[in-house]
């Protein structure tokens, strides 16, 4: 397997983050719509975001997280992004996250990210698994991790607060074998 096909199909890729990617990080972060999914509870400065870009290292062994672009491979749009954090290197395990941003869904843009990002976690980081936390009413998300090999492994009840109410977070696991 060459080192392109861990990190792109013909479709996307997952990139490293770039100092040009401050406008799209700054729209993305800022979205109060996604704060409930994030537990972002203030807005990000360009300042900080700015200083974040400059200090990433992209070295999910020294920072424990890795985060990558998933950009159009045609064009370079970015349409997503994907995170590996909380990385255990005793338990080789490590967290999921996906975003693909509103005028990019239904495209097949999340399968093929997560598909890329699963391989990428196997194949070269050598992660034995990842797990991820869902909202119980985000069906979409749910589909797209179960048909990506994701099983249900428990439901935390009341875990995340919206506004004035409490609501059921769905964990999933994927064993990367």
């Amino acid at each position: 397997m060459t080192h392109a096909s861990l990190l792109n199909d013909n479709v996307i890729a997952l990139r490293a983050l770039e100092p040009t990617d401050l406008d799209v990080l700054f729209k993305w972060e800022n979205d109060t719509d996604l704060w409930t999914v994030t537990d972002t509870v203030a807005p990000y400065s360009r300042q900080v975001l700015w200083q974040y870009l400059e200090n990433y290292t992209a070295d999910i062994y020294q920072s424990h997280e890795l985060r990558l672009m998933a950009v159009l491979k045609d064009t370079g749009e970015a349409v997503g992004i994907v995170d590996l954090m909380n990385y255990s290197p005793l338990n080789n395990r490590a967290e999921f996250g996906l975003l693909i941003a509103a005028e990019h869904r239904g495209k097949g843009y999340g399968e093929r990210a997560l598909a890329l990002a699963c391989n990428y976690a196997r194949n070269h980081i050598g992660l034995r698994q990842i797990y991820a936390y869902v909202a119980s009413d985000n069906t979409t998300c749910l589909h797209l991790l179960h048909e990506g090999g994701f099983s249900t492994i428990g439901t935390l009840h009341q875990w995340r607060r919206r506004g004035t109410h409490y609501h059921d977070v769905v964990m999933l696991q994927c064993i990367l074998s």
